[in-house]
């Protein structure tokens, strides 16, 4: 009994990991390559490489997110979406000042 738990969380786990890694990938697919010049990070070809092999190593380990490599994945897309994504953002919107509640 405890192993079919043990298991389910993993796959829940796992599938909450790879729509991320998805989702990343996506939105980094969206974006204007000249947008990831001007803020300041890596090209959008690398990103997109980066992304889509994370979301490939997160479809191999679906059901045991937490190995090395799920890890690592995991990590990539993280660090796209509080970093690559934001600064993407401010750049797109013309980086206006932003109030509590948005833009002013």
């Amino acid at each position: 009994m405890f192993a079919t738990v043990q298991q389910s969380v993993a796959l829940v786990l796992g599938i909450g990991a790879f729509g991320l890694e998805v989702f990343a990938l996506v939105d980094a697919l969206r974006r204007r390559p000249d947008a990831f010049a001007a803020s300041g990070k890596r090209t959008k070809q690398f990103w997109t490489l980066m992304l889509a092999a994370a979301a490939a190593i997160g479809f191999v380990v679906l059901f045991s997110p937490l190995t090395l490599f799920g890890l690592i994945a995991v990590v990539a897309a993280a660090v796209y979406l509080t970093d690559v994504r934001p600064a993407l953002d401010e750049v797109t919107r013309g980086g206006g000042r932003m109030g509590p509640y948005g833009p002013w």
